[in-house]
């Protein structure tokens, strides 16, 4: 079993402090439903977790299986088993996605492998996703529609296989269709060695993906954790009541 530590986390944005004393726990199995309004520290505790440079971490620690990992790089921490498919992603011109995805599966072996050992996986996971396969070979994201993004991101995810995927607001922009298709490449996230954090404002979309556990932050704190029954109090009731016990 693979277990996510963060302890006590302080994170600032440019000399603002955004999260003030994160504490959570994720294991191998879960699936923990990261919510609140917006603008209250999800995203960051995603993309510090992650490492961006931006993301400045003031105090606190971030374990992976009890190592730390706030020294290590972005490529290290995917290669120790972090993965995080982006709210906006970005676009790479004058590289093509299957050169980006044979490039990624690569950094993360020992064994380097030609495009053609791994297309018949990249093929499979783009069919999966109902990607068009004419995608693959145009630059990543370039003139891509959100919905086409963010498919791109989870068959990233397929093909690496972390053992903790960080998921921030992959549900948004998607249409009727587009949802039901990643909400099913999800849940077919082998939970015995991985585990899943996500964002996302929308009880229909953990009415897809279920959680096993959900928290909600207010002010870069975590106010109150527990299951499902957080996230369906939410929709009926909005933030309110959180709000009450952030005081």
């Amino acid at each position: 079993m693979h277990k996510l530590e963060i302890k006590d986390l302080y994170v600032n944005i440019e000399d603002k402090e955004i999260l003030k004393g994160v504490n959570l726990t994720v294991n191998s199995g879960e699936i923990h439903a990261l919510m609140g309004p917006n603008g209250n520290g999800k995203s960051t505790l995603l993309m510090a977790i992650m490492g961006h440079p931006k993301y400045e971490i003031i105090s606190g620690d971030i374990l992976v299986d009890g190592e730390s990992i706030i020294e290590m790089s972005v490529d290290e921490r995917s290669k120790a088993g972090l993965f995080l498919a982006m709210q906006n992603p970005q676009t790479i011109p004058g590289v093509s996605n299957l050169e980006f995805l044979k490039y990624i599966v690569n950094a993360h072996s020992d064994e380097k492998k030609k495009l053609q050992e791994i297309f018949k996986d990249i093929k499979q996971g783009a069919n999966e996703l109902d990607f068009d396969l004419n995608m693959l070979k145009r630059f990543v994201n370039d003139g891509f529609s959100g919905g086409e993004k963010k498919k791109n991101e989870i068959l990233q995810l397929k093909m690496l296989n972390p053992i903790f995927s960080l998921i921030d607001e992959i549900d948004s922009g998607l249409d009727v269709d587009a949802l039901e298709v990643v909400s099913k490449n999800l849940n077919q996230v082998d939970l015995s060695t991985n585990a899943m954090v996500i964002v996302s404002h929308y009880d229909r979309f953990f009415k897809k993906v279920q959680p096993t556990h959900a928290h909600v932050i207010i002010e870069g704190k975590i106010v109150t954790s527990g299951g499902n029954e957080i996230v369906e109090r939410i929709n009926t009731e909005g933030y309110s009541w959180v709000k009450e016990l952030a005081k």
